[in-house]
């Protein structure tokens, strides 16, 4: 219950991104801050957490594996879903920038949806699995993933009210992500409770390949693009925060 609580609370930022982007226009400056805030925390956090954690346990040969099926996999997935329109899922504005101007996608909000899904997994089955080490949650790959959904919430809202799609289909449907996001933290707890250091290594490997893979193809493009030679060095006050918090808590 404890986990998938967790994963609701981090899922919970997508509703709340939504909100803000449906009734409050937001600078996308802004947005692109957070975003590059969020980008460090969450290599911060998979660096020290989730790799270091997932090497204690089970070695390297079953973390660098995961790793690498991880980041692979989210690959793949995510070039389907940027060639159906998803490719800037967390640009608050639901704009896509073209060779000569910025012109509204249209249609896209559907792939948005479960670009945020294949966000998200791997980010909810890391909460869960973090309280496996011993009953205490890490709060700040909480954090983390909290900051990395505001921003798609906030264009896929954007974007479906361009769209002439209604609030409450736009609103149920983050709702449901936000409770996929819950349930995924609670089944990366109860699924791999019984597992071998290896396997959960390996899982721990694949969820952080997929986020490293994440950040990259997705939320640093869109942090530079709005702040410009001001991301590196939000990002590395994300990052850290993110350290300090973890090792003086």
């Amino acid at each position: 219950m404890q986990a998938g609580l967790w994963g609701l609370l981090s899922g919970s930022a997508l509703l709340i991104g939504a909100g803000v982007g449906w009734f409050v226009p937001m600078p996308r400056r802004v947005v692109a801050a957070i975003m590059a805030f969020g980008s460090g925390v969450l290599i911060s956090a998979l660096s020290f957490e989730l790799m270091d954690d997932a090497w204690k346990r089970g070695g390297f040969v079953a973390v660098a594996i995961g790793f690498i099926a991880g980041a692979s996999a989210y690959t793949g997935l995510n070039m389907a879903l940027a060639a159906s329109g998803a490719r800037h899922r967390k640009r608050s504005d639901a704009s896509t920038r073209g060779d000569h101007a910025l012109v509204a996608p249209q249609g896209n909000s559907a792939s948005l949806a479960l670009g945020a899904l294949i966000d998200g997994v791997p980010e909810s089955i890391v909460i869960g699995t973090s309280l496996l080490a011993g009953g205490a949650i890490g709060w700040v790959a909480v954090a983390a993933v909290f900051l990395s959904n505001l921003p798609e919430g906030l264009s896929s809202a954007a974007g479906a009210r361009k769209e002439g799609k209604t609030a409450t289909y736009t609103f149920t449907l983050w709702t449901m992500i936000a409770l996929v996001a819950g349930f995924s933290s609670f089944a990366g707890y109860t699924l791999f409770a019984d597992a071998s250091p290896q396997v959960l290594a390996g899982v721990q490997g694949v969820a952080a390949g997929a986020i490293l893979a994440m950040v990259i193809d997705t939320m640093a493009p869109e942090a530079f693009e709005g702040t410009h030679d001001f991301a590196g060095l939000i990002a590395v006050f994300g990052f850290l925060t993110a350290f300090g918090l973890s090792k003086l808590a």
